[in-house]
């Protein structure tokens, strides 16, 4: 056996090693991606790994501070503490102060405002909200005042009159399961207030507008459940962010599990941190490359393997041969 039926597929196998040294870690990034596609929480920690850094932190909170909004910079600040990230000192003692000084400000006006309005301005707007849609008269208030323009012909939210629907239904639920469905209750409260303040999205909007009424009661459910883990202006943000009911599943999941933090996490990515939007072809194809790469190496060694043995083998019996006619001449002479 020439020493060539060796030498390329040795050859071969160094150059797909040399392939997979390149493509396997792309192709065990895509894997991970591809995992990560209707995984809220590991989305999100692929894109903080990318995007989040002290400069970063140190940027969100002191913006966060000059729009007034504290509970986001203590969300980037709690979010930072977790990824080990320093915060400057002096920031965080800012948020403190700031903390300190919002807690002793007065609520009862906001509170009424949201009570008959239903448009709240803050927690305590609501609660004021919330106590309206639970003492039912959120909900006929809603209901009636689009009723009314329906019935003259004018304009009609029909989502809101969804919702004033599926608010009723719950409240009754409310009641009868001694309060088990008042985090329901509010975060149907939270849809309405996001409706009326133009926080859902247009492809969103139109995706409730089909929505059954038990579909809005599910959509209710997850949205008081983000509601409870990270605020109203959290819910009210992950409402923004999403483009389907699924989508706000997506944030109940990543609420669940990262609570304070995610207000953080969504102003930082958005949609991107729920769900990574590389197309999913594109990762197949990294990872099918890598694959190939990994199985023409292993295959490249096993018939390196083979051939160098067939050589060794032919090395041996050619050997053999020649010691036994060497030794048959000896004897002959």
């Amino acid at each position: 056996m020439s020493r060539r039926r060796v030498v390329l597929p040795l050859m071969t196998a160094i150059a797909f090693a040399a392939g997979a040294i390149v493509l396997v870690p792309r192709g065990y990034e895509a894997g991970r991606t591809l995992l990560a596609q209707d995984d809220p929480n590991l989305a999100a920690e692929r894109y903080l790994e990318q995007n989040f850094s002290a400069p970063v932190a140190s940027r969100e909170i002191a913006d966060a501070l000059a729009a007034g909004d504290i509970e986001l910079a203590r969300s980037f600040i709690t979010l930072a503490q977790d990824r080990g990230i320093a915060v400057d000192p002096a920031l965080a003692d800012k948020v403190a102060q700031a903390e300190t000084k919002a807690a002793g400000s007065s609520r009862a006006g906001s509170f009424v405002r949201g009570f008959v309005t239903g448009v709240p301005d803050d927690l305590a707007g609501l609660a004021g909200t919330a106590t309206g849609d639970l003492f039912v008269f959120g909900d006929i208030r809603d209901a009636l005042r689009e009723g009314i323009h329906y019935a003259r012909g004018e304009e009609t939210d029909m989502l809101m009159l969804a919702l004033a629907s599926a608010g009723l239904a719950i409240t009754a639920g409310t009641y009868v399961s001694l309060g088990a469905a008042a985090p329901m209750r509010l975060g149907v409260s939270v849809v309405k207030v996001a409706r009326r303040t133009g926080r859902i999205g247009a492809r969103l909007l139109t995706a409730l507008r089909v929505t059954t009424k038990d579909g809005l009661v599910r959509v209710g459910r997850d949205v008081g459940l983000i509601q409870a883990k990270v605020g109203t202006r959290g819910a009210l943000e992950g409402i923004k962010v999403a483009e389907s009911p699924k989508d706000i599943s997506r944030v109940a999941r990543l609420a669940e599990t990262q609570g304070g933090k995610t207000r953080a996490i969504l102003k930082l990515g958005g949609r991107a941190a729920l769900m990574l939007t590389t197309v999913a072809f594109d990762l197949v194809i990294w990872l099918f490359s890598a694959v190939m790469m990994v199985f023409g190496f292993c295959s490249a060694v096993k018939r390196t393997a083979e051939r160098s043995t067939e050589r060794y083998l032919s090395w041996r019996k050619a050997r053999r041969a020649r010691q036994c006619t060497a030794a048959l001449v000896k004897q002959a002479a």
